[in-house]
């Protein structure tokens, strides 16, 4: 009804417009009506006159009841939902987390998702937009809450239209409770045939170097070795490559984990991005909707942020597009499109199918980096945050092209638009409340993953001979499942999954996997970035290590000058009350507590050193230099004619008192060295 009574598509004004056409409508066509009943009241006066008044006061009713609940229905919208894409009480944001079943994440050494202490709020009832793009394996997924740590808050979401990879279903993500608050378990991609879910051990840590073999040719993409359950244990698969395809993305295979255990997604063919459907714009809520309230995304997202502000953050298990580009956003888990995966924390699919795009193309790779290094240290050439701020930018100047800063439009925007990737089409009034009410089917598959995920884990079960069996359960049905790829168009049957090599026994695990728990709330993601961003160029890593020089621990300066002094004291003592016995013979060198005799240059007297008691060595270089360069310069020998019972100023000295019991004995008299 709404399609053929010229709706528009603008939030609470719809109801209005609606209501008048459909008033006008009636009005126009009263006449008509009219001039049919006064010749049918000639033949049938008195039937035909009982008769219209009878199905006049039929059809006012129907016209006033049809009126009621548009106006309700989209009175509910517009309150999520106003004219230009504005949401009362609420933002709606041009950058955040992209939905997990329009894409994600493959990382080699997955970790348990982020914890928080703030319980999420109850899911927000979506209304589909009025338009989707064309296919009959496009369907609507909605949306769900994600945690923003600059924020302390939830933020939804938005649902997506999707085009359904072939032959898999959606297994929605969840928040579970936990001992220490909430904690995200990341949505995948699953095996439509499969009717059980595999639960394994945590699998090992990767050991992923990249290419070790030539590529047959430029057409060619490297996918990354894994760790593979094979024979009651794990073996490692080695990479291989394959051969890119313009209109399919090639996932590989990967782990998520679950509270229960780590799944198993085996590799598939996905659309590329400008293929998979329509993004939109996520939401934050300053006040969170109450029973009953529906939300219907209007504001669609550039395809042009997956390959222009596109991030990566793998402790929370989400890409992300818009402006991370602050240098402080690389220290709590960001990653841009192109250091991820030459970083080795992951494979990116979408930046591979991109590189595969430009692979004639030398010098683009450092284009990307250049731009973003540009982004970084500009902020007047990063998109804005807002869907507010983003229609006070003229998308027509230069400033505005160069830097892509326009990432979201309207969705009947972009349906008149003849450069969309996808055309779009309407959505009947009966599909789109069958597609809303998916939501809570969404939700009851849902909560039977969190059922059974939420158990102790059992990840697996000794048999005998050393064997372990992991755990299986029963799949959930999930009501998000794509076609068969046998069941679907031409354009729309994937190419054969490529082979992959057989997992080697023989190479063994570098480490224990990483089983590191995630804290409460915390602004800094599970894992700090293994290595710093190639373009970062201050500041060395944490776990570098220093310098030669400062790796032994410096005596403090106090401790350095007093030890001088004792020795200066020392020195000048000795030679005072040997200076008078013999000027022919040599005076012993005195020594300072806690350090033990060093050879001036020029002081060729190895017997001395050798037979002086051990001490310590200093703690520093600096203070060892610092000690003979001020200390006087000792003769060549020493002789007998101190006696052994002379006292030694060390001893009496009222500062300080000796280190190491070592350097309380007087020296003892030595012969002379045979040099």
């Amino acid at each position: 009804m709404e399609t053929e009574m010229g709706r528009t598509r603008t939030g609470t004004r719809t109801t209005v417009i609606a209501s008048e056409s459909t008033a006008g409508f009636q009005r126009r066509k009263a006449p008509v009506k009219h001039r049919y009943a006064m010749k049918a009241s000639k033949i049938f006066p008195t039937i035909q006159n009982s008769n219209l008044a009878r199905h006049t006061a039929k059809g006012c009713v129907a016209a006033l009841l049809v009126a009621l609940v548009a106006i309700s229905l989209d009175t509910t919208i517009g309150l999520a939902q106003q004219p230009g894409g504005d949401v009362p009480g609420a933002e709606v944001l041009t950058r955040g987390p992209v939905h997990e079943a329009f894409a994600g994440m493959v990382t080699y050494n997955p970790e348990p998702g982020v914890v928080v202490a703030k319980a999420p709020p109850e899911l927000i009832e979506e209304m589909p937009p009025e338009e989707r793009p064309e296919g009959d394996n496009v369907t609507w997924i909605p949306g769900y809450w994600a945690w923003d740590d600059e924020r302390s808050d939830f933020l939804w979401v938005s649902g997506t239209w999707r085009a359904l990879p072939p032959g898999r279903e959606w297994m929605a993500g969840y928040w579970g409770r936990t001992t220490q608050g909430y904690q995200w378990t990341s949505g995948y991609w699953a095996d439509a045939t499969a009717r059980e879910t595999t639960y394994l051990p945590p699998p090992p840590a990767t050991v992923e170097v990249g290419p070790n073999i030539a590529a047959p040719s430029v057409d060619y993409g490297w996918t990354p070795g894994c760790w593979i359950w094979y024979e009651g244990r794990y073996a490692w698969r080695p990479g291989y490559w394959v051969q890119g395809r313009a209109d399919w993305d090639w996932c590989p295979s990967y782990y998520v984990w679950t509270p229960h255990g780590y799944i198993f997604v085996g590799g598939f063919w996905d659309y590329p991005v400008a293929r998979r459907g329509v993004l939109f714009a996520p939401v934050y809520f300053g006040a969170y909707s109450q029973h009953g309230y529906r939300y219907s995304p209007s504001i669609a997202i550039s395809v042009g942020v997956f390959s222009d502000h596109l991030f990566l953050r793998p402790s929370y298990h989400h890409y992300y597009f818009g402006d991370y580009y602050a240098a402080s956003y690389v220290q709590i888990g960001f990653y841009s499109s192109f250091s991820y995966q030459s970083g080795r924390h992951g494979y990116d699919p979408i930046y591979s199918h991109q590189h595969w795009e430009h692979r004639q193309d030398r010098e683009w790779e450092h284009r990307v980096e250049t731009t973003y290094q540009y982004r970084r240290d500009h902020e007047a050439a990063r998109p804005p945050r807002t869907w507010v701020a983003q229609r006070s930018v003229n998308p027509s100047t230069p400033e505005a092209k160069q830097n892509r800063l326009v990432v979201a439009a309207p969705l009947a925007q972009l349906a008149k638009s003849k450069e969309a990737p996808m055309r779009l089409q309407p959505v009947a009034t009966a599909e789109r409340q069958k597609l809303a009410q998916r939501g809570q089917e969404v939700q009851k598959s849902r909560e039977e993953r969190r059922t059974v995920e939420s158990k102790p884990a059992a990840t697996a079960v000794p048999k005998p001979g050393g064997a372990i069996e992991p755990a299986r359960v029963n799949h959930p049905q999930s009501p998000i499942v794509s076609k068969a790829p046998n069941q679907l168009g031409r354009n729309h049957t994937p190419p054969k999954a490529p082979q992959a090599p057989k997992p080697d026994p023989k190479v063994q695990p570098k480490s224990q996997p990483p089983g590191r728990q995630p804290s409460v709330e915390r602004s800094s993601p599970q894992s700090e970035p293994r290595r710093p961003e190639p373009e970062k160029k201050p500041a060395p890593e944490r776990n570098e290590a220093p310098p030669k020089d400062k790796q032994v621990q410096a005596e403090p300066e106090p401790r350095r000058n007093e030890a001088a002094s004792v020795a200066q004291e020392k020195a000048r003592a000795a030679a005072t009350e040997l200076a008078g016995k013999s000027q022919s013979e040599p005076e012993p060198r005195a020594k300072a507590p806690g350090q033990g005799v060093q050879a001036e240059p020029g002081n060729d007297n190895k017997d001395l050193q050798r037979k002086q008691p051990v001490a310590l060595e200093p703690r520093s270089g600096q203070s060892e230099a610092k000690t003979s360069a001020e200390s006087p310069r000792p003769v060549k020998k020493q002789t007998p004619a101190v006696k052994r019972g002379a006292k030694d100023p060390k001893l009496t000295h009222p500062e300080r008192k000796p280190e190491q019991p070592a350097a309380e004995k007087p020296v003892e008299p030595t012969q002379p060295s045979k040099n």
